[in-house]
Order: C-alpha cells, then sequence, then structure tokens
C-alpha cells in the first residue's frame, strides 16, 4: 500500500512530505495540495504545499552536494543507480497503486511504466559510464598552419544543478528518464512533480533515497505551480531545465534565460495511410496508438490520413476494435479509463461538440460519465473542425479522407506542433520519400508512434520541443565540453 511499509516515513498523517536534503520534511507554510483520484473526483491523496524559502533551501543543498558528486568516481555513481534500479522494481506494487489512483493508469501499464523504469535506470547506468569514460585526443598539425605544438584533451563535465519537471501521464518513467542522466553525469537534481501524480514521484524519489545517494543530490518539492512554478524555472541556481508537458514549456523557454534547455511539449502525430497498406496492420496500431491510456500520451495517434479509396474499409476494421475495447476503472484493467481530471474531460467534450457542429460522422455515439469517455472514432473531418489540430489528449479519434500523398503531407506539416508520425504502405520507396517530407521529429514506417525504448533518441521539431531525450542523448545535454590544452616547447612526433 502506498505510504506504508518502507514507505512510511513519507507519510505525516494524510500529508505526503516533501524531501528535501537527504530528509523527508513538513513544510513550513502549513498548507497542502489535494490530488484528486480521476475515477472517484474525491481527494484521494495531499501533499506540501512548498514556499519559495524552502525551494531557495532546496537549491543551495543541491548545488552544495553536486560539487562533491563530481568528484564521486563515475563507477560508484553507476553503482548507486543499479541498487535504486533494484529497489524500485522491488516495490513496482505501492508505485503502481499510487498511479492507478491518481493519474487512473490501468493496473497492468502502472506496474510496467515502474519496470521500464527501473531498466531505463540500469540502462543509463551502463550507457553512462561507456559515455563519460571517454574523451577526445586531437593534435594542432591537423589543421592548416599548425605544427604539432599543441595536444587538446577534451571531456564531458556535469552541468551543475538540474531541474526536472515531468508530466502526469508518465509521472514516474519520464522523472527517471531525466534523474538518470543527471545523476551519471555528475549533476544534482531538483524535481518537481506534476500534482496529479506527485506520490508515485514521491514513492519513487524514496527508492533512491533508499539506495544510498548523499544528502541534498537528489530532492523532490511539490506545491501550487502558481507560487513556486516560475520561482524554480526562473531560479539562478539552476543549470539545466529537463521539462515534458505542455504550452507552460514554451512559456518557461521564454523565461529560462541561457540556460539549456530540453522540451518535449506535445503533439498531433498523424498517421498516413496509403492504398496499398496492410489495413489489419494498420487498424490493430491506430487502436494501439490513438486508444491506450485513454489517449493520454504525447506519440498518441492523433489524426489519421486515409486515401478515400481504402477509407471505408479501414472505417470498419477499426470500428470493429472499438467495440471491443473495455471501459471502466482502472483498477479492473480496462483499455479506457477517465482521462485526468474535469477540465481534460470538457475541453475533449469541446472538441466533439465542434465536430459535432460542422459535420462530422461520429462512429460510435458520444459517451461521458464524468472524467470517463467512451472511445469514439470521427470520420469524415475536414480542416475547418477544431479536433483536425488541437490536441484532444483523450480517447476521440479524428479521421480525415485524402485524395493525394502530397494532401497527407501537406496536412502533417502545417501543423503548429512535430513530435512524431508514421506512415503505412507496402512501399519501401513512398515510405522513405514521405517519412522524410514529414516535419516531425520521428517518423514510424508501419507502426504507430511510440516514446520508446527508451535508449532512442526521442525529439520534436516546431512546438513539439527542444532538444533530444533518449538515454545517450540526455547523458550528452547534461553535460558540457571542458578542454585542457598542454603547449609544447617545439613540434613533437611521436615515433619520429
Amino acid at each position: 500500500m502506498a505510504g506504508n511499509g518502507v514507505f512510511a516515513e513519507i507519510l505525516d498523517g494524510e500529508v505526503f512530505k516533501y524531501y528535501a536534503d537527504g530528509e523527508w520534511k513538513k513544510s513550513s507554510s502549513g498548507k497542502s495540495v489535494a490530488i484528486i483520484n480521476p475515477t472517484t473526483r474525491k481527494t484521494q491523496y495531499k501533499v506540501q504545499a512548498c514556499s519559495q524559502e524552502e525551494v531557495n533551501k532546496v537549491m543551495d543543498s543541491a548545488k552544495s552536494a553536486q560539487k562533491l558528486w563530481a568528484k564521486t568516481p563515475l563507477w560508484k555513481r553507476a553503482e548507486l543507480l543499479h541498487k535504486a534500479a533494484a529497489i524500485l522494481k522491488e516495490h513496482k506494487a505501492p508505485i503502481a497503486e499510487s498511479l492507478v489512483k491518481e493519474i487512473a493508469k490501468p493496473a497492468k501499464d502502472a506496474v510496467t511504466e515502474v519496470v521500464r523504469s527501473g531498466d531505463l535506470v540500469s540502462y543509463c547506468a551502463e550507457e553512462g559510464v561507456r559515455i563519460l569514460g571517454e574523451g577526445k585526443f586531437l593534435v594542432s598539425d591537423s589543421f592548416p598552419g599548425n605544427e604539432r605544438t599543441k595536444y587538446c584533451l577534451t571531456s564531458k563535465i556535469p552541468l551543475g544543478v538540474i531541474l526536472a519537471i515531468p508530466p502526469f501521464n508518465y509521472p514516474v518513467n519520464l522523472a527517471v528518464s531525466k534523474i538518470a542522466p543527471a545523476l551519471i553525469a555528475g549533476n544534482s537534481i531538483v524535481l518537481k512533480p506534476p500534482t496529479q501524480g506527485a506520490v508515485s514521484a514521491l514513492h519513487m524519489v524514496h527508492c533512491f533515497h533508499l539506495a544510498g545517494f548523499p544528502k541534498g543530490l537528489i530532492n523532490c518539492v511539490t506545491g501550487k505551480g502558481s507560487e513556486i512554478g516560475d520561482f524554480l524555472t526562473m531560479h539562478p541556481g539552476v543549470n539545466c531545465i529537463s521539462f515534458t508537458g505542455g504550452d507552460t514549456g514554451i512559456a518557461i523557454s521564454k523565461k529560462a534565460g541561457m540556460i539549456p534547455l530540453q522540451m518535449e511539449l506535445g503533439g498531433k502525430d498523424a498517421c498516413i495511410v496509403l492504398e496499398d497498406a496492410d489495413l489489419d496492420l494498420v487498424a490493430g496500431n491506430i487502436i494501439k496508438g490513438g486508444f491506450s491510456y485513454s489517449g493520454q500520451r504525447c506519440t498518441a495517434v492523433k489524426v489519421v490520413l486515409v486515401m478515400e479509396s481504402v477509407a471505408d474499409a479501414l472505417v470498419e476494421k477499426v470500428k470493429a476494435k472499438v467495440a471491443k475495447l473495455s471501459v471502466g476503472a482502472p483498477e479492473n484493467d480496462c483499455d479506457i479509463t477517465p482521462v485526468v481530471s474535469e477540465s481534460s474531460a470538457n475541453f475533449i467534450e469541446g472538441l466533439v461538440m465542434d465536430a459535432k457542429e460542422k459535420g462530422a460522422t461520429f462512429c460510435q455515439e458520444y459517451k461521458r460519465e464524468g472524467n470517463l469517455i467512451w472511445p469514439l472514432l470521427l470520420d469524415n473531418v475536414r480542416p475547418d473542425m477544431r479536433i483536425a489540430w488541437e490536441e484532444p489528449f483523450g480517447p476521440v479519434l479524428p479521421l480525415i479522407r485524402i485524395n493525394s500523398i502530397e494532401e497527407g503531407i501537406h496536412h502533417c506539416n502545417a501543423s503548429n506542433f512535430g513530435l512524431q508520425g508514421c506512415v503505412f504502405t507496402k512501399d519501401i520507396n513512398k515510405a522513405i520519400m514521405i517519412g522524410d517530407a514529414m516535419e516531425t521529429g520521428t517518423v514510424q514506417i508501419n507502426s504507430a508512434p511510440a516514446g520508446g525504448p527508451d535508449h532512442f533518441p526521442f525529439q520534436g521539431i516546431k512546438d513539439s520541443g527542444i532538444g533530444s531525450q533518449g538515454i545517450t542523448n540526455s547523458i550528452n545535454m547534461m553535460t558540457k565540453i571542458k578542454t585542457t590544452v598542454i603547449n609544447l616547447p617545439s613540434p613533437s612526433y611521436t615515433m619520429g
């Protein structure tokens, strides 16, 4: 159970503590933030509402701890990460339970997220030893006009304090995808989890605490974005921000100043279906890509662009699969569970009603109970409908019929998003040409978009983000190059 057993010390009465300087603490503000269960729509948990003064103290301890951590041998950093990964997987049950209750993630998917997160931490430890254990050696006479009088040694050094802000939909996995690269590279971490997902993140942080990391190296502050959000992202003690989420990221990027940013800000991932595509394969991937975790994924299929000649056949196949999706509580492992909040459900409903008013074909009856929205495929969607462009983040999928490949590419590229896209065809030459033309960070050929495996590069263009994630890219992004030049009194040539 959440907050019990080895996790008992993170809970004080009804309120979960925050983590700073190696200790679980209560906020001096005396205030808390409620976490609403999306299924019951009642308060499930409460977390501390940290103050700006407490954020200042966290930043100071993170800065001090980082100086010592950077001197810790690389193999020792990796050893501690492996230990944390093992503890995380050992205690997957209470963390998964938190995910079910605070973000309505289906039970089996919640367990998978925790196990996947442990695997990510271990892989990151190994990859970090390889990447950071190597440097470059350059000699000056490789550039015109120079004698061999300079030896240049380059290595990767940590940035300092990393501010990590994960989203509600993967509050454990997308937190460790920031924490593990930062730590192996010699940085310290200040984690600001999403409100919905904060308790899962606090349990995850306790696993790192149990692994024995130095005090002050890992910190987790909870609270209201209105009080500590800008204060955190604009704090002079922050040396890098890794953020995953929505439009907030654009505002952060404008305020952050001269520090490295790693951001993934959502998508409107297009699925282009050609005449020769395997429609059974397409339908299966549309269901997986469009409706898993109720469509609350940045890499969910968000719009289907299908050639008119095969549209009717594809719609029938998708409708048959939608009818088999189970709808209900996450505890029952249903395919479609309540979306994260009432405001999200209202936004999704607004997109659906707009499509209805403008003549979209409803392949199923629109049905909603509280935050629970039944899966819905909208056929004959046109570009003048909001759903054609806006990201619903729910189990509603628009289908647009196209008459040419160029029309599909144009719609994909007209979006302000550019995270991922996919194309289904048996013609590999067409697949490559379409993929090259799609303005997205990743193109999947004959598969739905996905954010993993976690060591693959993961990036968006346009409003979908800055920089690239994935274990290797994150390690490189959370370091900077340090150069040492040895100046010789006279040219030196080995084996002379």
